[in-house]
């Protein structure tokens, strides 16, 4: 039960103190598994950094499935995780609460009706920067460095996204399909 214990409170205190994402998370990580606990040496940190970006998900529940697998298997990787993600579930019930018991309040809706614009301009700032990614990329059919087989699938994708009602999930396979099939061809 010790080590159930000693996982949940570390991996409570990432999630509770790690805000600005899965890097920001890093030193924490860090300091609790490899420097306090020893649960990991510097070396198999380094893996789990590397391990933790491949997978899916946010990197520090990443962590603290693989680092509870590791130190005390599938019941110690659930402990971990839900002590990782326990903070932002309270957060956010907490904040749903507040809102549905406010949201009425003009104060409320010009806050939320400012931060429109700005989840706008970030969501248009992460597709500039895939599209950035997408356009120099190589492979395909490429002329003087761009991809222009990468620009007309997200052209084809975004123009069937916006007149259909397709599956979003079934875009990108069927995209990552005619790549594929496009950088065998040529």
């Amino acid at each position: 039960m010790g080590i159930y214990l000693e996982l949940f409170w570390s991996f409570i205190q990432v999630g509770m103190f790690s805000i600005g994402g899965g890097y920001a998370a890093l030193p924490l990580i860090q300091s609790q598994v490899v420097e306090r606990h020893g649960w990991l040496t510097a070396g198999e940190f380094n893996d789990l950094i590397t391990i933790a970006e491949m997978t899916p998900g946010p990197m520090a529940v990443n962590s603290a499935t693989f680092v509870g697998i590791r130190i005390a298997g599938i019941p110690g990787a659930l402990v971990a995780t839900f002590g990782c993600i326990l903070p932002s579930l309270i957060l956010v019930s907490i904040l749903a609460k507040l809102y549905f018991k406010y949201q009425n309040l003009d104060a409320i809706q010009n806050i939320l009706g400012r931060l429109r614009p700005v989840i706008i301009a970030l969501i248009a700032a992460a597709a500039l920067s895939i599209l950035k990614t997408v356009v120099a990329s190589e492979g395909g059919l490429s002329v003087n460095g761009i991809n222009l087989s990468g620009i007309l699938l997200a052209a084809g994708a975004f123009f069937v996204l916006r007149r259909t009602k397709k599956s979003p999930i079934l875009i990108m396979v069927a995209c990552g399909g005619v790549n594929l099939l496009l950088n065998l061809l040529i």
